[in-house]
């Protein structure tokens, strides 16, 4: 009761209040080479069908363990399995995944997980008698490696893919069906996600089954016309080819199909999306009814979205039940849910906010649930006899998110946590329970165990060793604000050295990332990340991230103000923002500097080009240098087509500017990144070199978008932090 207590005031958790007189001084060493700055979490959480307890994924001695815990009193009940049970031909099988069968009897775990793009993954899985004690392998293993697997609702089947092909295992009879048999890599793709698909939409597993597992629905991917790009692989005498379609702006992409496959008679029916094969499907869902799927229709410039029902049992052409259109773009989420009437619930900007709404099952709306100037940012799910709804929302503020319940009818709306910050929730089957994530920028994780009214039920992880670790370390506080600038009003975050004194003048670095819809000025714990700037705060630099044209949760029209000319708004904002601190008395306007990646590596570019008389100094990580380079969906999405948009692409490229820099850049990519390609700073290289530019360049071999593993972070900071010292 005394951690509940203290949790209520949240005093003890938040960095200024922590600090003691004998500090230490942080290191990247630290930070990136060390677990002493780790967060603890509760992960694996599953809800069991019972409403009241919970499972999840502990480890102790190296062993893992699933646990059942009850939720009312956060008990652990019994050990439903534990890794040291399992053995296959004699050796041991890790738990990386597990999830149960609609009985819950039986359990499926995967083990030997291999990354393959940001989602996807590939395993060897098994299914675990919790009864029996027996382990039973899903495949033979020597065919290969098993994606996306899930047991049937009746718990008797697992479906899953393989070498991009899709298959269905009998648990009673041993038998597995195959469903298709022309999946081939780099030319079909069945039941699994292609590269862009993957990367922009979200999701990997490209199949479901209907509520009574009579038949499956899966996407088919012909990517035979995508063109492939190729990556080298440093190691070897002579470097390794890695191919994979990738789809640039404006370029074909694959030809995309909806599929069921009915199990009584092992056939395939194909749903007709329309004769427009450039379209995008970026969701399915069946609906409550075994025979009705959902299919969510994109143009290809995806201003045009289109929820249509399809009968399977007679593939009838999809029932048009809602319609969107945009003068800019729809944006995709996962929020569509179906009540038992087939009636559904859905979020949207069409107010000019993200908010939910009620239709009918044929498609007349019913009502708008929730109303205001602010976005709701996720619907966790409904409590249909109660009518009840539970979602976040950033109204509170832009850089805050609490959870909310609310009725049916927009009445009785309650804000469920308390704490201002970050707080996202997992809920109970019934939904009288929710496990609670919280931080602010401040506060390190805390987890809590909460009832549906929001009562504080307990605390299941504080992280308690951590934040006595950090009372060793000189943390300096982050401090929010907000200010005015000729091109609007900008939410930013600050780190101010901790014996700051406003009568001295001090270098700032800013960090940016300002892509669209994102937020960087989050009242959220910012892990390593808020290390390093703290690092950077410790030798007397001033750290500012700032939120401008074109970032999330202050409605459509501050997001889509960049639409066809991206990075134009953006960078004028962040010079905008570098001469606003630049103006404080306290503030060295010679000395400001300018770090981002991703998106954030564009900006800093444009930055020190089109900025070049405001920053002095730049480091830009893995960065697009112009938007022809990079995929087909987001780039269309915000700008069009190269075809149709020339003057969007050309117009803010780094490319184009490259002989305006005057400031030190340090340019940093993977050369394995399948993301943003390699390509992009290689062009950069060559713009600067035509200019006649001195610059720097770091270069990591076989990394990806992340550039990690090993000791690549440690030296990545390490070069960052020494080319702010000694430039900044």
């Amino acid at each position: 009761m005394k951690r509940i207590a203290l949790l209520a005031g949240m005093v003890v958790f938040s960095i200024c209040s922590i600090q003691s007189a004998a500090q230490e001084k942080l290191t990247n060493e630290k930070i990136w080479n060390s677990q002493e700055f780790s967060v603890k979490s509760i992960s694996g959480v599953n809800s069991m069908k019972d409403g009241i307890t919970y499972t999840r994924l502990d480890n102790e001695d190296k062993v893992s363990l699933i646990n059942k815990y009850d939720y009312k009193t956060n008990k652990k009940l019994n050990t439903i399995a534990k890794s040291s049970d399992f053995k296959h031909n004699g050796k041991d099988v890790g738990v990386q995944a597990y999830q149960f069968n609609a009985d819950e009897t039986k359990l499926l775990i995967g083990d030997q997980l291999e990354g393959i793009y940001r989602h996807s993954s590939k395993g060897n899985y098994f299914v675990w008698d919790i009864t029996k004690k027996s382990l039973t392998p899903i495949a033979d293993f020597s065919k290969g490696k098993q994606s996306v697997p899930e047991f049937s609702p009746d718990g008797s089947k697992v479906a899953f893919m393989r070498e991009n092909n899709l298959f269905v295992y009998d648990l009673v009879s041993g038998k597995e069906t195959t469903i298709t048999t022309d999946g081939k890599w780099n030319h079909i793709i069945n039941g699994m996600c292609d590269w862009v698909y993957e990367e922009e939409f979200g999701f990997d597993k490209a199949w479901q089954w209907n509520s009574n597992g009579t038949r499956l629905a899966f996407y088919r991917f012909d990517e035979s016309e995508v063109r492939e790009f190729q990556m080298a692989m440093y190691g070897e005498l002579y470097p390794k080819q890695y191919s994979f379609k990738y789809p640039k702006a404006g370029e074909k992409n694959s030809v995309v199909s909806i599929n069921v496959y009915d199990l009584a008679t092992q056939k395939v029916k194909i749903l007709n999306t329309g004769e427009e094969k450039d379209q995008y499907i970026p969701r399915i869902k069946w609906t409550n009814d075994p025979g009705i799927l959902c299919v969510m229709r994109m143009n290809r410039l995806q201003n045009k979205l289109e929820l249509l029902n399809y009968e399977v049992t007679t593939i009838s052409n999809g029932k048009p039940v809602y319609t969107e259109e945009n003068n800019t773009y729809v944006d995709v989420n996962d929020d569509l849910h179906f009540m038992a009437d087939n009636s559904f619930f859905l979020s949207t900007e069409k107010d000019g906010f993200n908010h939910i709404y009620h239709f009918s099952n044929n498609g007349k709306l019913l009502g708008q649930v929730t109303k205001g100037k602010w976005d709701v940012t996720s619907l966790y799910g409904i409590d249909e006899a109660n009518k009840v709804i539970y979602y976040q929302s950033a109204e509170n503020d832009p850089t805050r998110r609490d959870v909310y319940s609310i009725k049916f009818d927009g009445s009785a709306k309650t804000r469920l946590t308390p704490n201002n910050g970050s707080n996202s929730a997992n809920f109970s089957r019934n939904f009288k329970y929710f496990i609670n994530y919280y931080s602010a920028a401040n506060t390190p994780p805390v987890v809590t165990l909460n009832d549906n009214k929001g009562k504080l039920i307990s605390v299941l992880e504080d992280n308690a060793k951590l934040v006595t670790t950090l009372k060793k370390y000189e943390l300096p506080a982050k401090e929010f604000l907000s200010f005015k600038t000729a091109n609007g009003v900008f939410n930013a975050w600050m780190i101010k050295p901790v014996n700051f004194d406003p009568t001295k003048k001090y270098p700032v670095f800013m960090t940016v990332y300002q892509g669209p819809g994102s937020n960087t000025v989050n009242d959220a714990w910012d892990s390593k990340n808020l290390l390093w700037h703290s690092l950077l705060a410790q030798n007397g630099y001033i750290v500012v991230s700032v939120d401008g044209r074109g970032t999330g949760y202050r409605g459509a029209d501050f997001k889509k103000v960049t639409y066809k000319q991206l990075g134009k708004y953006e960078t004028e904002d962040q010079i905008a923002s570098a001469k606003y601190l630049a103006g404080l008395p306290y503030v060295d306007g010679g000395r400001i500097g300018i770090q981002g990646w991703s998106y954030g590596g564009y900006m800093t570019l444009l930055c020190m080009t089109k900025g070049a008389d405001v920053f002095k100094m730049g480091i830009s990580v893995a960065p697009v240098t112009t938007w022809k380079f990079y995929d087909s969906i987001y780039t269309e999405r915000y700008l069009q087509t190269p075809q149709d948009n020339a003057s969007g692409y050309d117009d803010n490229s780094p490319l184009n500017f490259a002989d305006k820099l005057k400031g030190k850049l340090l340019l940093v990519h993977g050369s394995a990144d399948d993301n943003v390609h390699y390509q992009n700073s290689m062009e950069m290289v060559s713009s600067l070199v035509k200019a006649n530019k001195d610059f720097d360049l770091m270069i990591y071999p076989n990394k990806n978008h992340s550039i990690y593993g090993g000791n690549t972070r440690l030296h990545l900071y390490n070069k960052m932090t020494n080319y702010v010292l000694n430039n900044l």
